[in-house]
């Protein structure tokens, strides 16, 4: 399979510059301009090409809830979003807790064939906050553990879980919240557990990533963790950096204060925050309204993202190539991420000068829940490309 992208500008975290891209057999075999090949040719002239993104947290809810989303589903509503690998939560039903379970999901996404798939166990045995001997089963096709969802309440039991993970070379993602404060308030829950959870990883020497930072004082946790050389990731969504709490939207951590928000954008133009995750967390209309917390948000990411802090807050095109392609690859260890000679052939052509309206009905994700329905972005992903296969289409689509 040969696929040839010619006269795009092509950006990802290091490089800007106008040529061609060749990818054959699934990897980027050669980078230059005016390249000549027989094979099937993107005229890529006006537009940016880019690594395919990566997600690092999403809910495609299969097992046990495929009626909000399921492996297919979320993985064209990936692919219409520019992404090529996503990183599944394990609160499904039943929790991934087992290889077996976790091979059921693993098989199913090699079947739909759309996007990389890595499934996340559960840190606690089916989440009951207690049992963590099923790490020590685990293979090494898992390479991050997680509460998602919910945080381990006992701090003796998380601290013999990121020894445990940290022998096993896995890095623990934590939700953290505090479920005795939550009731209370909620800016306080997030910030006592992300100061518990950076301290055990300061004392265990774990790999820790810590999901959905929206608050100034969990941030500055994070970065005091940072800075005394502690192997500590940290990500945002795109809810909560395009979005103040005048917005009444429920989603877990909630939409924070202004103040909060101007805080994690200056992180990120300061190089302190790693990653941009969705926390693609799909609902139907009932279920939400009926309270469920959480956003279908991986069809919206690029956009969103590009027009807040590229287009209004001067981020470069680099840096959240980086945030979206590059980081999230080096934590989870795979070969994509950049356009380089040798990497696999993931990526993704936009039009980053259009202007377009979310239309919840064009949503490919069986959950339509997002407040930015009706809102107007700039970025359009026009081809989303695995391995030098197209798998998503703009044209195409648009003709259906």
């Amino acid at each position: 399979m040969e696929l040839l992208i010619k006269g795009a500008r092509v950006v990802d975290w290091s490089q800007d510059f106008y040529g061609d891209v060749y990818i054959k057999d699934g990897i980027i075999d050669e980078i230059g301009k005016d390249i000549k090949k027989d094979c099937k040719i993107i005229n890529g002239q006006g537009k940016v090409l880019m690594p395919a993104f990566i997600d690092l947290h999403v809910h495609f809810r299969e097992p046990g809830f495929t009626y909000k989303e399921d492996i297919e589903s979320g993985s064209r509503a990936a692919v219409r979003g520019g992404y090529t690998a996503v990183n599944l939560m394990a609160n499904t039903n039943p929790v991934c807790s087992n290889m077996e379970i976790i091979n059921g999901v693993l098989t199913k996404g090699r079947e739909v064939n759309l996007v990389d798939i890595h499934q996340v166990a559960s840190i606690t045995k089916d989440f009951d906050g207690k049992t963590i001997s099923h790490i020590d089963s685990l293979d090494d096709r898992v390479r991050i553990i997680s509460e998602d969802g919910k945080e381990v309440m006992n701090s003796n039991i998380m601290l013999n879980a990121m020894l445990k993970a940290k022998a096993k070379n896995i890095t623990v993602m934590c939700h953290c919240e505090n479920d005795e404060l939550i009731e209370e308030n909620t800016r306080l829950a997030e910030n006592t557990m992300t100061w518990r959870n950076v301290t055990l990883a300061k004392y265990t020497g774990c790999p820790v990533h810590i999901a959905h930072v929206s608050t100034k004082e969990a941030m500055e946790y994070i970065i005091e963790g940072k800075k005394t050389g502690h192997k500590i990731t940290c990500e945002v969504t795109p809810h909560h950096i395009a979005l103040t709490d005048e917005v009444n939207y429920r989603v877990n951590p909630p939409i924070r204060k202004k103040e909060d928000v101007k805080f994690l954008i200056d992180c990120i133009k300061e190089g302190l925050i790693d990653t941009i995750s969705t926390d693609h967390a799909p609902h139907t209309l009932e279920d939400k309204l009926k309270g469920a917390p959480g956003i279908s948000g991986i069809e919206t990411s690029f956009s969103i993202c590009y027009t807040k802090l590229v287009r209004e807050e001067g981020l470069s095109l680099n840096k959240l190539s980086e945030l979206m392609s590059k980081n999230p690859s080096g934590i989870m260890g795979m070969n994509k991420g950049e356009i380089k000679i040798g990497l696999e052939g993931d990526v993704v052509l936009v039009d980053i000068e259009k202007q377009c309206e979310i239309e919840v009905e064009k949503f490919m994700s069986k959950g339509r829940n997002t407040p930015f329905s009706g809102m107007k972005f700039y970025g359009e992903i026009l081809k989303t490309i695995k391995s030098g296969r197209i798998v998503y289409d703009n044209v195409e689509e648009e003709q259906k």
